[in-house]
């Protein structure tokens, strides 16, 4: 169940691996009505879920922790993420943002259960090398005229990491709450949108089809299982695992044209592919063990 439930949870790492380049795709929507699109859509599965089995609806009474919890999380990290790229360079930005699945392998320790060993921090450290090479392979420049948008960078990855190592005390409930978590985020975001910027619709079908992506996998299907790999896997495989997906990521826009390959993303692949497996150790020996002879 747990080896299930931990590839369960990388399926969310994978599918926000197609973040960049949906969000690429989708046109110049400003960042908040894209969100607020995006959370209803991610919605939808969820709904049906509910309407095909009205019995279940009952599991979305939870305690208001649970639902405050949820809701920071989601909107949260989207709101101050947008505030980042907003107040600092987009490189420094992402790179700082990008330090919650390290701070999800360290705090994992204070987690009932779970016991920190070396493997797990050297693997999330190595997939932090990989994420710098990735992240910023045009070089960086911290500047202290951007210190609001380093700040909301690092309340970013505390936040993320906070909503999921919190989450996995919230094991005995039901991933059908994500769909009102994401209803709530894609109502904030909406006001959000309202209140500070101007509506810019898709040009074309494709841009639509990159929005309806968006929705329905790294800003939808991504976080039901997130939210079920971090409460019933290995949540320090998770973490370090995340790394993948900015190299993923990369891949994924080298693919299709909009970013070209170079040596950083050889050795980020090491980087990170390494660590994954380091992290990951004890759960391939463990699977080897009990494998039939």
């Amino acid at each position: 169940m747990k080896t299930r439930a931990t590839l369960i949870g990388f399926s969310a790492i994978l599918m926000w691996a197609l973040l960049a380049l949906f969000t690429a795709a989708s046109g110049k929507m400003p960042p908040f009505q894209l969100s607020a699109i995006c959370f209803l859509i991610g919605s939808l599965p969820g709904l049906v879920v509910l309407a095909a089995r009205p019995q279940r609806i009952r599991l979305l009474r939870q305690p208001p922790k649970i639902w405050i919890t949820g809701i920071l999380g989601l909107f949260g990290y989207h709101f101050l993420y947008f505030t980042a790229l907003r107040n600092a360079p987009a490189v420094e930005a992402g790179l700082i943002a990008y330090l919650w699945p390290l701070l999800i392998v360290v705090g994992s320790a204070l987690l009932p259960g779970e016991t920190l060993k070396w493997n797990h921090v050297v693997g999330a450290v190595l997939g932090l090398g990989g994420t710098v090479l990735i992240v910023g392979r045009n070089g960086f420049a911290f500047d202290e005229a951007y210190l609001v948008g380093y700040g909301a960078a690092f309340l970013c990855a505390f936040t993320w990491a906070g909503y999921s190592l919190i989450t996995r005390r919230f094991e005995a409930v039901s991933t059908d709450v994500v769909t009102g978590f994401c209803l709530a985020t894609s109502l904030l975001s909406l006001l959000c949108h309202v209140m500070l910027e101007t509506t810019v619709w898709p040009q074309s079908n494709f841009e639509w089809f990159a929005v309806a992506g968006l929705g329905l996998l790294p800003v939808g299907a991504a976080f039901y299982a997130w939210d079920f790999g971090v409460k019933n896997g290995d949540i320090q495989i998770l973490g370090a695992a995340s790394y993948a997906a900015p190299l993923l990521s990369t891949f994924m826009l080298i693919l299709t044209g909009f970013a070209e390959p170079s040596w950083r993303i050889g050795l980020a692949c090491l980087l990170v592919t390494g660590g994954a497996v380091l992290a990951a150790k004890d759960m391939i020996l463990r699977r080897r063990a009990t494998a039939p002879v």
